[in-house]
């Protein structure tokens, strides 16, 4: 196992196409839910220059406007520029309606333990949930700052404090590590994007970013940017209109920005646009969960844990814990806990995370607000994966 070396992680803002088509998704996602909590909705999206794609299928027993939520969405996000706008863009749709079926369709809040057991998955799937002892929230410190990065170049957009910003933007840091600890930032990357290709000249762009965005983000971080640190902004790039216009987007394409920054693996599966009743969504989550809570219990300093489903079975066919070298205990004795203390089933996932229900007992909505920034590590909004509450069981 490697000890000292170098890792970057990326972030992008929600007005990236990838992003915009995850929130479209998972906008869709919450509307349905609002509406009837037990229904069934998959949807993915595609945007390019002046059009927006929506494929769907779901149950029949709800009433929703797939096109004005996308255009929402898009104006939300703030793109307004002629050649990308909520108000003009052609929005084309295939829907599929699935038949009508029992199988989802039970109130987990009212099941018995045996009734629990009895409800198998209707997909298989590997998912990854990790965590380490690098930032308070228990996350890698690269996808920590690349998000906090992402976040403030989009904030400053919002609040008019560089107004010739457009909504897409990527972000970049470079760790590098020492016996497995963050030691230094090696490097900053801030792609920022503008509405036109005359302003600001470069200087500005440059000053602008590093007094607005780059230095605010790590004001209050332990670890800040020295005089070796390297910073690119708009990198070869400085008239770098973004948006669909400029490159495509399509949902569930960004699972590293979503999960770990690639500092742990991830599944292959996307994790927007789809209902709590697919476990390659729910079961990513309660990995995150039992991970956070070893960590946080200081059984070890980074752990990964892999769940793997099949179809069929109710709970995951095989669990599997790496510690990386830094479990107090072995990997083999935390996987005993987590077989004793987690309850890793279908059913008892959603009705534990209230996940059928989280759309209409939060404030405009649920899903679309994992959509960007990660499903995972968030503070701004208080997720029951994110939980350390078992810390005490051990």
């Amino acid at each position: 196992m490697k000890k000292d070396f170098m890792f970057t992680s990326e972030s992008v803002t929600e007005g990236h196409p990838d992003k915009l088509c995850d929130k479209i998704s998972d906008a869709i996602v919450d509307r349905f839910l609002l509406q009837d909590p037990y229904t069934r909705i998959i949807t993915e999206c595609a945007v390019s220059t002046g059009i927006v794609f929506i494929a769907a299928r779901f149950e029949p027993n709800v009433n929703v406007d797939f096109t004005n939520i996308a255009r929402k969405v898009i104006d939300k996000v703030g793109y307004d520029q002629a050649d990308f706008n909520g108000k003009t863009c052609s929005i084309l749709t295939s829907l599929k309606e699935l038949p009508q079926s029992n199988v989802c369709g039970f109130d987990e809040r009212n099941l018995s333990e045996t009734e629990i057991e009895q409800i198998p998955v209707r997909n298989q799937v590997t998912v990854f949930g990790f965590a380490c002892n690098q930032t308070p929230t228990l996350m890698p410190l690269p996808i920590w700052l690349a998000h906090k990065l992402a976040r403030q170049l989009t904030a400053v957009k919002r609040q008019k404090n560089l107004t010739y910003l457009s909504p897409d933007g990527k972000t970049q840091v470079g760790v590098e590590y020492k016996n497995r600890k963050p030691y230094r930032i090696h490097s900053i990357t801030v792609i920022a994007s503008q509405n036109s290709f005359t302003e600001p000249n470069f200087e500005q762009l440059n000053d602008d970013i590093r007094d607005m965005v780059i230095k605010p983000v790590f004001l209050n971080e332990e670890i800040k940017p020295d005089k070796n640190t390297k910073i690119f902004i708009d990198f070869n790039e400085p008239f770098n209109v973004g948006g669909p216009s400029i490159h495509s987007g399509l949902t569930g394409r960004k699972n590293a920005i979503d999960t770990y920054g690639e500092y742990s693996r991830h599944s292959g599966a996307a994790l927007s646009g789809k209902d709590p009743t697919r476990i390659d969504r729910i079961g990513a989550y309660v990995a995150r969960y039992a991970a956070k809570n070893i960590v946080a219990a200081n059984l070890a300093d980074e752990c990964e844990i892999q769940l793997s489903y099949s179809i069929g079975y109710s709970r995951p066919i095989s669990i599997q814990v790496e510690t990386f070298g830094t479990g107090k205990i072995a990997d083999e004795k935390i996987t005993q806990i987590l077989e004793k203390h987690f309850d890793f089933r279908f059913a008892a996932i959603i009705k534990q995370f209230n996940l059928r229900f989280l759309p209409s007992l939060r404030k405009n909505g649920f899903y679309e607000k994992l959509a960007t920034y990660g499903h995972v590590g968030r503070t701004d909004i208080s997720l029951p994966w994110e939980l350390t509450d078992k810390v005490g069981i051990f």
